[in-house]
């Protein structure tokens, strides 16, 4: 990221990329809103969009849900993992993807605190046969907890598991 003069050199690079990781990068609201630009844009090819670790939090992740709902998005997969996300920005991405159901299949909302209205929201929309996402992703420091749709079912299916668990796995 350092390699930017400006952020508002940011949405004429990235727009050829399929693969973006701004991971810990003490990203801003003025970042969020230029990524947002980024997802509405015509020409962006952008796909996967991995933002773990910014302390983005709601107003953040507002701004990048402005981008989100545009019809030009494609974002496949977008990580959100540690970004201090509440069930306000849960509320955003719920109606930011309900707007434009159709592109995004993976979301990770990993080390945030959605809350249970947050949850609700957004593993209601899983439902709505539209929606096209298929991996709703929340960890806990206690559990692991992954929504995967079936495709076949169109139904949730959850699997959770203690930290050990995952840890050995891993």
């Amino acid at each position: 990221f350092s390699k930017f003069k400006k952020i508002n050199d940011l949405p004429f690079l990235i727009p050829h990329d399929h693969f973006f990781r701004l991971s810990g990068c003490n990203l801003s609201e003025r970042g969020c809103k230029a990524l947002s630009s980024v997802l509405s844009s015509q020409s962006s090819s952008l796909r996967d969009l991995d933002l773990s670790n910014n302390n983005l939090q709601d107003s953040g992740v507002k701004l990048l849900s402005s981008g989100l709902e545009s019809p030009h998005c494609t974002l496949k997969t977008l990580s959100l993992s540690g970004c201090l996300v509440t069930e306000e920005g849960c509320a955003s991405l719920a109606s930011a993807l309900s707007s434009n159901p159709s592109h995004l299949r993976e979301l990770d909302l990993s080390f945030n605190h959605p809350g249970d209205s947050g949850k609700k929201l957004l593993s209601a929309e899983l439902e709505d046969p539209d929606w096209r996402l298929e991996t709703l992703r929340y960890v806990k420091p206690d559990h692991l907890t992954l929504f995967k749709l079936r495709e076949e079912l169109k139904k949730c299916q959850v699997i959770i598991k203690s930290k050990k668990e995952t840890s050995d796995s891993l």
